[in-house]
């Protein structure tokens, strides 16, 4: 039987949930850190209502809900447009473009392919509204294999154009492919704003990052015991290049590792982040709200 989450003490002063996906929190959909997706036995997920609510609670006053492909990201578009406080982003995540390009008949698509077109220009119509605040899950995985690497990487792309032309932040998945992705993020030429979400590379990755002057925003797993490189990162990114996220319904953060994911636990986040880099918790907060406000704003 699955147990709802602590609800975390209020944070002294608001702050914001960087990333999360409250279309598969509303499906029921969890993840405890591992592969695995489950649902929820025994009765209905919480409402947006209530999740939204929660978050309020804990300080965390606005979310950005992320799309993962052409259907989702118009759902997070549509959601962000009937919640106050909820923001969205579009895009068709990495593990998604093998499945997309076969769909729309391209298999590995080349530029300009009809088909693989009209997804991108339903991100892109997406991506111009205006509670649309970035372009992406996108970016390369190179961990899971759903998709070839030359696929990922044309989608990559196209996602770092759309971003530019609609003047929108990018924000960049980014697993077990540093290099790649930021090799190409270079060769595109970057979108004035660049987020990478669930940051997972080293204090010299962190180093490349700042110089350039991409956000790296934090998940719950900065918060596991076996975090420590992780937390060494945080450690060394300045803290106006830092947002904090969910990633949820995965990554769930000590103390409620285990439990199902949701925005309000960005607080049990934020208090790791602000520990870790010796800072106020408070000015952590007034911190991040500033970095997203440039990232993502105006609201």
């Amino acid at each position: 039987m699955v147990t709802a989450p602590a609800q975390p003490s209020p944070l002294p002063r608001p702050a914001l949930d960087s990333h999360t996906h409250l279309d598969m929190i509303a499906r029921g959909v969890w993840g405890d850190g591992s592969p695995q997706e489950r649902g929820v036995p025994g009765g209905r997920p919480p409402g947006l209502a209530q999740v939204v609510a929660s978050a309020r609670a804990a300080g965390i006053v606005r979310i950005v809900t992320v799309g993962t492909d052409l259907e989702s990201s118009r759902w997070s578009a549509r959601c962000a447009s009937e919640h106050d406080g909820v923001y969205a982003a579009v895009a068709i995540h990495p593990n998604e473009t093998q499945a997309v390009s076969a769909e729309v008949g391209t298999g590995a698509p080349a530029p300009g392919s009809p088909a693989a077109g009209e997804v991108l220009a339903g991100i892109e119509e997406l991506a111009t509204r205006p509670r649309v605040v970035a372009v992406g899950e996108t970016g390369l995985d190179y961990y899971r294999h759903h998709a070839e690497p030359d696929v990922q990487r044309w989608w990559y792309r196209e996602h770092i154009k759309i971003a530019k032309r609609s003047g929108k932040a990018l924000m960049i998945h980014d697993r077990d492919a540093h290099a790649d992705v930021l090799r190409i993020l270079e060769e595109e030429g970057p979108p004035d704003r660049v987020v990478f979400h669930c940051f997972s590379g080293d204090v010299g990755m962190v180093k490349q990052c700042a110089e350039a002057g991409y956000v790296m925003s934090f998940a719950g797993n900065v918060t596991f015991g076996n975090a420590q490189p992780l937390r060494d990162a945080a450690a060394a990114a300045p803290a106006d290049l830092i947002l904090a996220e969910t990633d949820a319904p995965f990554l769930t953060p000590v103390p409620n590792r285990g439990k199902p994911n949701e925005p309000a636990l960005t607080a049990d986040t934020l208090r790791c982040l602000a520990e870790v880099k010796g800072m106020d918790l408070a000015d952590l907060c007034d911190t991040v709200t500033a970095t997203a406000q440039r990232t993502f704003g105006p609201w």
